[in-house]
């Protein structure tokens, strides 16, 4: 595989060799300069003639050459009025003032939307189900265009590597601005790194996802439009975390550094007037210490009326134990092919419902305008029953990451649970226990296919053989037995419940939340385990609790989805390769293993040899690009560790999921695959849809 050098370059990339980094060069014009509103309105429906350089989108002045015109800019006709309910923003300057001097062109799948109208959608809780609609209205450097091979530019207009992938420099676009209209520049990317990921008072520990070999990098900005990172290794997956992570790099330097005494010497007086003990406290109130963008704003604790500007298609207004509401920003980045400012909708009515009949009673009522996460194809025939009464379409589309995995808890409090889950007979006996073909048929309706977990999407990867899919899968209760039997885990009193080496019944508690998998699975591998022998009892929490009792390390057994493991994710991040073998949205096991290894040895429990090789196997790994035969050799060597080891066993595999929206949401096309890995909606392009009147 080449090296991509200096010069910008376009490059497409199939699912397998995701890692294949470049950028796109393009020169610049000025909105205001535009005369006549004779560019084609092309659609990707109806291109008349015209060829994008990427997937459905142009920057300005290609657009133009493209069709020899100059486009004329329109605005949504109430964004004064939407502006008006965000707090702290002064009055609307001219469109032209609000527009990059080379905005990004989109070209709608269907037809030019109109403005106005609600998008309701549907999450658990604050911060639990949220990232679907986070989806809708996010925005980062890059992203994947919706054949999800092809990377293409977003925020970023460019970017570039050296030979080695050690430096990336992206190009920013000139005039680009924050939602409360102040300038966003390569100040605001060094900003976040500089003076949030590597400050101590906000991350005690920097998050290792910002490290990189245990080292930092370093962000400078070249000029007000130009960013370059340097890493301490080779880092070529790093453009790919930019096209489907929800963390975005970049922060308002301008509003939040009045919160840091660095910047203001007056910091602490203005956190005092806010009724903080200190600057640090103050700044934590816009900015808390996290990249997830949902966690609780200012305007649900009371201790702002404003939120911290975004570069996303809609903010925040409304915040509240019940749902938020936002608006769109009038600053928006991106335009359609008639010049019209995106987004189209006016406004995102989030609504928290955590009940599984009350948001499927809300989906068959037409209530909600579109649903992807959460949606399982148990959902399936009823929601497709009530197609014609809801109004809406549900369609079934290949669901990545959705291999519904256990693992028990290698590192529990419990000494005597701990000797057992850390015996892999028993783990192996789990595994022979599940009838995966009926799981296939009662909960997956047939539609996937029995597989092992393995930490890396199969079918986006070229290193997984059918082998490990194949291995400890096939049902054999008899065998199951026999193995618990072999480390000495007796029935001593023919209760149908085998005794702890200690005496007491092996009884495990399976602490789940819905958003994580299918009830009704749960249910299922209860009844496999108790024929075994192993009591196993549930009880649903909502998915914070779950996360908290996790990373607490007080559950018996984790079970979720197996999502960050698609190509483009453990391109950037292998914290699916190591413990915890997963992140706090999704943990698997061996916590005391990964406070040893974060501690230098100091704290946690010491975890086995292969454990040991995974994180030096992971590192190298992370040195290479996909496809390459230097990153299939290691990522052989890590799924084979993993599949023998069974920290997580897997269910069924290659499944199809259900996605709901509304029939009169406009610019909507069927997704090649729903996945987190990829960021649910962000591939599709959601600031083109629109509320049809």
């Amino acid at each position: 595989m080449s090296r991509v050098s200096m010069k910008t370059v376009s490059m497409r990339r199939g699912l397998m060799a995701a890692t294949a980094l470049a950028g796109l060069m393009a020169a610049t014009s000025a909105p205001g300069a535009a005369q006549a509103a004779d560019c084609p309105a092309v659609t990707v429906a109806d291109m008349q003639g015209l060829s994008a350089p990427v997937p459905y989108q142009f920057e300005l002045t290609e657009f133009q050459k493209a069709g020899s015109c100059e486009l004329t800019f329109q605005e949504n006709p109430a964004a004064a009025e939407m502006n008006g309910k965000i707090t702290g923003n002064p009055a609307l300057p001219a469109l032209a003032d609000r527009l990059p001097k080379d905005p990004l062109v989109l070209i709608p799948y269907d037809e030019i939307g109109t403005y106005g109208g609600v998008f309701t959608g549907l999450s658990k809780a604050t911060e639990s189900g949220t990232s679907d609609l986070l989806s809708v209205r996010h925005v980062n450097f890059v992203r994947y265009a919706d054949d999800l091979k092809t990377i293409v530019p977003n925020v970023a207009k460019s970017w570039s590597w050296n030979d080695d992938y050690t430096e990336l420099t992206m190009n920013l676009r000139e005039g680009h601005k924050w939602s409360d209209g102040e300038p966003f520049t390569a100040e605001d990317v060094v900003f976040w790194y500089n003076d949030l990921i590597l400050n101590k008072d906000v991350y005690p520990e920097t998050p290792d996802r910002w490290l990189f070999a245990g080292k930092p990098m370093t962000v400078e900005a070249v000029t007000p439009t130009q960013v370059k990172m340097t890493f301490p290794v080779p880092t070529p997956g790093i453009v790919n975390r930019f096209a489907v992570d929800f963390g975005q790099p970049f922060q308002p330097k301008h509003f939040l550094s009045k919160y840091m005494t660095k910047y203001n010497p007056d910091a602490d007086k203005l956190a005092k007037e806010m009724g903080k003990e200190n600057a640090v406290e103050a700044l934590k109130v816009f900015y808390s210490g996290s990249d997830w963008k949902d966690v609780p704003t200012p305007l649900l604790s009371g201790d702002a009326k404003m939120v911290t500007p975004t570069l996303e298609s809609h903010i925040v207004i409304a915040d509240t134990s019940t749902g938020r509401k936002l608006v769109a920003n009038p600053y928006f980045h991106i335009v359609d092919t008639a010049g019209n400012q995106l987004p189209y909708i006016n406004e995102i009515d989030e609504q928290y419902v955590k009940d599984k009949e009350v948001q499927n009673l809300k989906i068959t009522n037409g209530e909600v305008t579109y649903k992807a996460q959460a949606v399982f194809i148990e959902e399936y025939p009823l929601l497709k029953e009530n197609e014609d009464k809801g109004g809406y379409k549900i369609f079934l589309t290949p669901a990545l990451g959705e291999n519904v995995f256990y693992a028990f808890n290698t590192t529990h409090k419990d000494p005597e649970l701990r000797k057992i889950f850390n015996d892999v007979r028993f783990r192996e006996a789990m595994s022979l226990a599940i009838n995966r073909d009926e799981i296939n048929d009662v909960v997956q309706l047939g539609q996937g296919k029995p597989m092992q977990y393995v930490p890396a999407e199969p079918s986006t990867v070229g290193f997984v053989t059918d082998d490990m899919l194949n291995y400890m899968i096939k049902y054999d209760p008899e065998a199951a037995k026999a193995k618990l039997d072999e480390m000495g885990l007796k029935d001593s009193d023919g209760d149908g419940v085998r005794e702890r080496f200690d005496g007491k019944p092996l009884i495990v508690r399976l602490v789940y939340a819905s958003q994580g998998a299918p009830v009704r699975m749960h249910e299922l591998v209860r009844d496999y385990w108790a024929d075994v022998g192993l009591r196993v009892d549930l009880k649903e929490v909502t998915s914070d609790e779950y996360r908290a009792g996790a990373n607490n390390n007080d559950l018996d057994l984790t079970a979720w989805k197996g999502d960050n493991i698609a190509a483009p994710t453990i391109s950037q991040d292998v914290t699916s390769f190591v413990p915890m073998f997963g992140d706090y949205f999704n943990p698997g096991t061996g916590f005391e293993w990964a406070a040893w290894k974060t501690s230098g040895g100091k704290e946690g429990i010491e975890p086995p040899d292969d454990v040991k090789a995974l994180y030096t196997l992971s590192e190298k790994f992370l040195q290479y690009p996909l496809n390459t035969p230097e990153s299939d050799k290691l990522g052989a060597e890590i799924v084979d560790i993993h599949v023998k080891n069974l920290w997580k066993i897997g269910t069924v595999g290659e499944v199809t999921n259900p996605v709901v929206h509304r029939n009169d949401l406009g610019n909507f096309k069927e997704y090649t695959a729903k996945s987190y890995d990829y960021y649910w909606s962000y591939p599709y392009r959601a600031n083109q849809w629109f509320i049809k009147k």
